[in-house]
């Protein structure tokens, strides 16, 4: 039997994703998000749930523009301090040592030396409670060529993307390659009659 935990966020890990923006003055800042995910595929949308005390919160509503960045798994450290510093009084790009690069598509700048970049401009606001959910439509996907593979798309084994565990407070690398998914032609066994 399985045991009840209570209403909580405990799930797998979580991806780690930086969103970046610009402030009011134009300064890049940029923050560490795990709670976020893909959320439709035509148009092609990311959700990301941001706290109204977050720095980014503000921005993002004004400038109506974020760009989604995908840490590598050595860029741990980086991607934690972007998650607890604060943009209102840290220029974070430049304590972290890290590049923001404007985008030529959307109002905010990406991380020069993460591996992926979703930009996307804000197509709609939920409020859930403690968090707002902002979906952002994504205009165009860069990555670093050393991350795709032959046929153009980045190999999750090169990205080497950041989880997080919530409840426990981890950081987790990508496990291995499991197989491929198979679309069709997948044979279940037949369900036993019932008396």
């Amino acid at each position: 039997m399985k045991q009840s935990l209570g209403a909580r966020t405990i799930i797998v890990p979580t991806p780690v994703w930086v969103i970046a923006t610009y402030d009011e003055a134009g300064r890049p800042n940029a923050m560490t998000a795990s709670w976020a995910g893909m959320c439709c595929s035509r148009p092609p949308c990311v959700g990301v749930s941001l706290r109204k005390a977050t720095y980014t919160y503000g921005c993002l509503l004004t400038r109506q523009a974020f760009t989604v960045n995908v840490p590598a798994a050595s860029q741990v450290a980086e991607a934690d301090f972007l998650g607890i510093a604060s943009g209102r009084d840290t220029d974070k790009f430049a304590a972290a040592h890290l590049t923001a690069v404007r985008s030529s598509l959307v109002d905010a700048p990406y991380v020069a030396e993460f591996p992926l970049h979703l930009e996307c401009r804000l197509l709609h606001t939920v409020e859930i409670g403690l968090h707002t959910q902002f979906i952002g439509e994504i205009l165009d996907v860069k990555a670093s060529p050393e991350v795709l593979t032959a046929a153009g798309l980045p190999d999750p084994q090169r990205v080497a993307p950041i989880l997080y565990a919530p409840e426990v407070r981890r950081y987790y690398a990508l496990g291995e390659e499991l197989g491929q998914a198979k679309m069709v032609g997948l044979r279940l066994r037949p369900v036993p009659e019932t008396t």
